[in-house]
């Protein structure tokens, strides 16, 4: 049945109505974040050190990453409604393991397999693309976060209170009963978007070389990559900071939290806004600039001596916002460099970004200590927003020699 142009809500004859892009790309960015609080139970539950719990956080970035690569041109083959239905169910059966793990080993391989609901956050910018022309893209991507955010802004203040009431396994469960909801919602409401399916899914590998060749993917790719960073530098060292620093309880950490998510909620209010207006170039070194300064300022905080939670919590409302206004218009490039490739631009750009914020996340975890502080952390982020920056001009550099995104141009 051929697809309609007008979303209709729990319609997949239509393109998906933005809820559901929202409920898609939120269930993704809560399992990342819902059971920050619980690590430190978790590895008093288990008996093992927190660097290997951390895992949970780090090597799960890993495995999304390797797998936004493949999930990109399975969609762009065989369109994005299978692959998500897959996708998430995979991620549903996963969630019951982790409820039900022994050790540590077995929460960290279905930890792993939860990676499959990472086709929620790839697919939902392909999908953006596959309706709306980059400029238009990069607002709509901005909206669809900014509702999104929410979701992250409630989860590790919800995970921390689920935590001290019913111990760490009570976030999986509710993970578990929300991708099953948005498991049906996909079934209902998504129509497919990709009218232009390849011929194999070979023939999209094969494509990759045109697309790595890009000069300006590369560089929208390493702006997302760099400004996600250091979002993701601090979700694998503030609970180390918060609790054996700052003596923070799973649950004041939770609330901090929505801080950081608030930040991004604006960022991303901001960039549906004015992307249109001032152009993604403008819109991504405005946020690269505004995430340094965040890091800057709870570095000058603590260096200070004024070790109080909001030293760290207040000015990564900075590094919300900045990525808020950078990711949405990096994101939007990304998948317009090559319009036929939107899908495999969007996995390929999401691996370098997860990737790289896998990499960091570890890295807090091992360069953290008592005797060190929370110094290591703030220079690892700091260090990553000002590449943002410079990237991000290397972009405006390229745009002026290769003219209009998806134009047929060495860029």
């Amino acid at each position: 049945m051929p697809l309609r142009e007008t979303p209709l809500w729990l319609d997949k004859t239509s393109p998906p109505h933005v809820t559901t892009l929202v409920v898609i790309a939120g269930v993704s960015a809560l399992s990342m974040n819902i059971f920050l609080p619980a690590l430190p139970s978790m590895a008093s539950y288990f008996e093992a050190d927190y660097a290997l719990v951390q895992l949970a956080i780090s090597a799960y970035l890993g495995v999304t990453a390797l797998l936004q690569i493949i999930i990109g041109p399975l969609s762009d083959r065989y369109g994005r409604r299978p692959v998500l239905l897959v996708g998430i169910g995979t991620f549903v059966f996963a969630t019951l393991g982790c409820v039900f793990s022994t050790s540590i080993e077995s929460l960290l391989f279905f930890r792993m397999l939860q990676a499959g609901v990472a086709s929620g956050i790839v697919l939902s910018r392909a999908i953006v693309r596959d309706m709306v022309p980059p400029e238009q893209a990069a607002s709509m991507i901005g909206y669809v976060t900014m509702g999104m955010s929410v979701v992250p802004m409630i989860g590790p203040a919800l995970g921390g209170v689920l935590n001290e009431a019913f111990g760490w396994q009570a976030s999986f469960v509710m993970l578990g009963v929300l991708g099953l909801v948005v498991w049906g919602l996909v079934w209902l409401d998504l129509g497919e978007t990709n009218r232009d399916k390849s011929d194999s899914f070979g023939a999209q590998f094969r494509a990759y070389p045109d697309l790595v060749r890009s000069r300006r993917f590369w560089g929208y790719a390493l702006t997302a990559g760099f400004a996600s960073g250091a979002f993701f530098a601090f979700l694998g060292g503030a609970p180390f900071v918060s609790t054996v620093i700052l003596g923070l309880n799973s649950a004041e950490m939770g609330g901090y939290f929505g801080i950081v998510a608030f930040g991004y909620m604006a960022g991303n209010f901001l960039s549906g806004r004015y992307a249109r207006r001032a152009g993604i170039n403008r819109m991504m070194l405005s946020g690269s600039i505004v995430a340094a300064s965040g890091a800057l300022i709870s570095m000058g905080l603590f260096e200070a001596g004024i070790l109080h939670p909001l030293s760290l919590f207040g000015p990564m409302f900075l590094v919300g916002v900045g990525n808020g206004l950078t990711l949405p218009s990096a994101n939007a490039g990304m998948i317009s460099v090559r319009p036929k490739l939107a899908g495999s631009a969007s996995g390929l750009g999401g691996a370098i970004m997860i990737g790289g914020g896998a990499a960091l996340s570890a890295l807090t975890g091992v360069i953290l200590s008592e005797k060190s502080g929370a110094l290591p952390l703030f220079l690892l982020m700091l260090a990553v927003s000002i590449l943002a920056v410079l990237t991000s001009l290397y972009v405006i550099r390229v745009a002026r020699q290769a003219g209009a995104l998806g134009a047929e141009l060495p860029d």
